[in-house]
């Protein structure tokens, strides 16, 4: 690629290049009249004829290294370029010494080298001898060398390639956040590993909700283990946290998020909320209401995960356990504001009448909502016999099931729907009503809204007191 930049007079200094005292200035642009190019060859013992007519045998990896050692320090080439690259419709001109750290671009450049010719070392000396300095002023033009290279990787854009060929040339090239994925495709596509992993890292150092799944994708696509891992560890530290605020699981690619809930993601011998990092969270997932979980898996899924102290999951157990011998009383729950379970219902557009099933310490009831215009709703709860489950394995399997004829529940049923910017809210008293199976007993108080709202958000809070 043809960049400008004030050159600097070089010193001259001597250097012996390949197995033979020639020597060649090294601060000055790859010059030909030394031949260092086919020098370097010699001292590495490699074949060069055959290694230009079977280019993919040769070790490019040492041909690049030959041009870092002996190019780091010398400024941008401003002459002429010696390789004209054809790709995605452009014509880009690029430069030997820079060309060399892609190991596609070297192979490509090697293999057009030696077509057309039946002694292609000749032809690269008379190549290299064009472009070495003349006494006079003019030179005769060097012969340049046309190569192609075909892209089919969407992620490659004009732009990110030509970000990527510029980082052929400078170290430090800013690189967008949206041309990133298409620069690290270049880079897997050019064979430049250099940009590759400068990529990796800036991908990592720049994980958050909106990046994780292309930037996991695209570890998977070019099979680079550490952006993966590196989008693995983010997701154990922030799944929790950031869930349902800032990370939609709908959003995350179905096997991340498998390995993330299989794996543990802290040390075994200490859940995250007991390490210091964890100490200050300690008061916000207090709030949580841990007893809503209450089926056994779903606890051992939480252990498995090691991010809360063993003794709160075991308070956990213990208070269903007490539940469970006392014919479901919740001692323990107080305060329906802050600790009641709680259910809900999405009532859409399209729905006329929609009901659920939940079950808890075997009792069981079904949440109910009902349209009756367009602008006229209400919402219930029914205690029903689990002989009168539409689907009983489904709702009680593994289940308890309490034969109870009056159930004592303090309850409340609320609704929000947003009309104009605003929430409008609805909600009933708090009740404490007994529940039983006949038709006269076992219906919850209505609740009766009116609203052009849509979606209308339901949510039944209910604990089961002593009785």
């Amino acid at each position: 690629m043809i960049m400008s930049n004030t050159q600097h007079k070089a010193r001259l200094e001597r250097r012996v290049t390949g197995s033979t005292n020639r020597w060649r200035l090294p601060k000055q642009p790859f010059s030909g009249d030394l031949l260092s190019l086919s020098q370097m060859c010699k001292a590495l013992s490699i074949d060069f004829e055959e290694a230009l007519r079977n280019p993919d045998r040769l070790c490019i990896s040492q041909i690049q290294k030959f041009f870092f050692e002996n190019f780091k320090n010398k400024d941008i080439q401003s002459g002429e370029a010696d390789v004209i690259l054809e790709c995605l419709g452009f014509k880009w001109e690029l430069h030997q010494p820079q060309l060399f750290q892609s190991e596609t671009l070297a192979k490509l450049y090697l293999k057009a080298l030696a077509q057309g010719t039946t002694h292609p070392l000749r032809e690269l000396e008379e190549l290299l001898r064009a472009q070495s300095p003349k006494k006079t002023k003019e030179k005769s033009p060097a012969k340049r060398i046309i190569i192609s290279l075909k892209i089919n990787d969407p992620l490659v854009t004009k732009v990110a390639f030509a970000t990527a060929l510029k980082n052929l040339y400078m170290s430090e090239v800013e690189i967008n956040l949206e041309d990133l994925l298409g620069v690290l495709a270049s880079a897997h596509i050019l064979q430049f590993s250099g940009l590759f992993q400068r990529c990796v890292d800036v991908m990592i150092a720049r994980l958050k909700p909106s990046t994780i799944k292309k930037f996991y994708e695209a570890g998977c696509k070019y099979k680079e283990e550490q952006l993966t891992t590196g989008c693995e560890k983010w997701l154990e530290m922030n799944l929790v946290p950031l869930g349902g605020t800032q990370i939609h699981l709908h959003k995350i690619p179905q096997d991340l998020l498998h390995k993330v809930l299989k794996s543990p993601s802290f040390p075994e011998n200490c859940c995250f909320l007991d390490r210091d990092i964890g100490q200050s969270l300690r008061p916000l997932f207090l709030c949580l209401r841990l007893h809503g979980i209450t089926k056994g898996k779903d606890l051992e899924v939480l252990r498995h995960l090691n991010f809360f102290p063993e003794s709160w999951l075991d308070q956990v157990t213990v208070n269903h356990y007490h539940a469970l011998e006392n014919g479901g009383d919740m001692v323990h729950l107080k305060d329906l504001n802050t600790q009641a379970v709680r259910f809900g219902l999405l009532f859409n557009q399209e729905n006329t009448t929609y009901s659920k099933t939940i079950a808890l310490y075997g009792f069981f009831f079904k949440i109910k909502g009902l349209k009756h215009d367009t602008t006229s709703y209400s919402f219930y709860m029914q205690r029903i016999k689990h002989t009168d489950l539409e689907s009983p394995s489904a709702v009680y399997e593994h289940n308890p099931v309490s034969l109870r004829a009056a159930r004592l529940v303090k309850y409340e049923i609320r609704a929000e729907a947003l009309v104009d910017g605003k929430w409008q809210e609805f909600r009933t008293n708090q009740i404490k009503q007994k529940f039983g199976l006949t038709t006269s007993s076992c219906k919850s108080h209505t609740l009766k809204i009116q609203t052009v709202g849509i979606p209308i958000y339901v949510s039944f809070a209910f604990i089961f007191p002593a009785s």
